[in-house]
């Protein structure tokens, strides 16, 4: 996972977070103004109680001062405004009279009132006045031809202290907290939670999990999406599978290509030494005869000396060495062509008579007396091969067998017939086995477990050459532990 969008991912608001705060801005849009217009309305409505109030004080005051100047006169009309006049309010009073036009005034206001800037030809009037003090409501209101005119303070409404106002606020927050917490709680329950668990769900899918739970709440849309990625999900893991039968069947193909190749390369190679093996004993194989001849000539000779004779003797064994290893080259370029067809049908081996002259030669070898040779054939099989090469196939088998083991080791030869018209021929020992480094190629020329200069690595090359001519097989048993074990495979000859 890249660490880079994954800590950017973190550092998202979530989506419940992101709807709770759209949520909370268009509130604000909706609730400011509304709470603007309510202040604004109680501000309103307060100041137009207070001019019916202050107006219906004048009515009262202007009827009763018309009362007393119709008893008493202007005097009179005085004494009643005086009376009239409340101080504690800071109300200020006065009386135009009609007759005279002169004015009186009951004040207990700083600011005086001006008559004369008022019209009088109303009967009732209400002003709102600015003064030095802030702002007045003045009334006007006309009895029996006087003029009475008060001028009161406006009790100024602030938004924050109008107890209506602060209930109006008060509900506005609770309604809005408690939408956002109910906008929250109803996103967590119907669409988050169901989302995060569907996420969940894929991330184990993606870790190898071979199934997909569904989200036990949520939203109808929310299942049809967890049904949809369920799906899908199925779908991936069907794909994944049938990839990975693909991918098996082309690394066996691969495998099998690998291994086809190898036999090609072999054979290849087997076919270039054998060239080449049949070249060098078709051209050292007279010379080498010549020397064999003529060592053997000068060891007949009675006049060569001991010293001499011993280096005859040391020429003559590293000649017939050189013989052997030739001879075993011309064998393996032979047994790398198979047998015609006639002389193939014509062949015939019994293989418990050439087990037995095998182990008869072996047995009168110095090497091998002490060692413990032993055979068990079943029935009485026969192969389709000729009995020298047959015999040459055991004999190089049994030596390799014998040589493998201790002084006192032991050496056993099995033959049986198979299910599949064939001979089974097992020649196994009790050594120290084969090395798993040199198992795939003991059957190649020049391959060999023994020490430098006690064998030439053609044995098991030509004993293969000689089975594969006649159609069988020869192989290395792996599953053997006690040693190593050869198994041949020879077709059996017709009855």
């Amino acid at each position: 996972m890249d660490v880079g969008s994954s800590t950017a991912r973190r550092g998202r608001a979530g989506l419940r977070i992101q709807i709770v705060l759209a949520l909370a801005g268009l509130m604000l849009l909706a609730f400011v103004p509304l709470f603007i217009a309510v202040a604004s309305l109680v501000r309103t409505t307060l100041l137009v109680q207070q001019e019916r109030a202050a107006q219906t004080l004048t009515r009262i005051v202007a009827s009763q001062v018309a009362a007393a100047y119709d008893r008493a006169g202007e005097d009179g009309a005085k004494s009643a405004l005086d009376a009239h006049m409340i101080s504690d309010v800071s109300v200020a009073m006065c009386i135009v009279f009609p007759a005279s036009g002169s004015t009186y005034c009951a004040s207990g206001y700083e600011d005086p009132i001006s008559v004369a800037a008022r019209p009088r030809s109303a009967l009732d009037l209400v002003y709102v006045v600015r003064t030095a003090h802030g702002r007045a409501i003045e009334a006007w209101s006309s009895r029996s031809n006087l003029k009475v005119v008060t001028r009161s303070r406006i009790a100024e409404v602030q938004s924050d202290g109008s107890p209506l106002v602060r209930l109006v606020a008060l509900y506005m927050t609770t309604f809005g907290l408690a939408l956002l917490v109910f906008t929250y709680i109803s996103l967590t329950r119907l669409i988050v939670s169901p989302i995060e668990q569907l996420a969940a769900g894929a991330d184990r899918v993606a870790r190898g999990a071979r199934n997909l739970p569904m989200p036990r709440s949520g939203a109808r849309e929310i299942a049809d999406l967890a049904i949809s990625v369920r799906t899908m999900a199925s779908h991936l893991m069907a794909e994944e599978t049938s990839l990975r039968l693909k991918v098996d069947e082309l690394t066996r193909t691969t495998a099998a290509l690998q291994d086809a190749q190898a036999q090609v390369v072999r054979s290849e190679r087997m076919a270039s030494v054998g060239h080449l093996a049949a070249g060098l004993a078709h051209e050292i194989g007279n010379p080498i005869a010549a020397l064999l001849g003529i060592e053997e000539l000068l060891l007949d000779d009675e006049n060569v000396g001991e010293s001499a004779r011993d280096l005859l003797m040391r020429m003559k064994k590293e000649t017939e060495r050189i013989h052997e290893i030739v001879r075993g080259l011309l064998e393996f370029a032979r047994a790398d062509h198979p047998m015609p067809e006639s002389t193939a049908a014509e062949a015939r081996a019994e293989v418990r008579t050439a087990i037995d002259d095998v182990l008869a030669l072996v047995r009168a070898q110095k090497s091998f007396r002490h060692l413990s040779l032993e055979a068990e054939v079943v029935g009485s099989p026969a192969v389709a091969l000729a009995e020298p090469r047959l015999a040459q196939v055991l004999l190089n088998l049994v030596l390799n067998a014998g040589a493998a083991t201790s002084p006192s080791g032991h050496v056993f030869v099995r033959a049986r017939e198979a299910s599949d018209r064939r001979v089974r021929i097992e020649v196994e020992d009790d050594g120290p086995g084969v090395a798993p480094q040199v198992r795939a190629r003991l059957f190649e020329p020049f391959v060999t477990t023994k020490e430098v200069g006690t064998g030439t690595g053609l044995g098991l090359a030509v004993c293969r050459g000689i089975v594969e001519s006649a159609g069988g097989t020869i192989d290395f048993d792996g599953s053997y532990v006690d040693g190593a074990r050869f198994v041949v495979l020879l077709p059996a000859a017709p009855s």
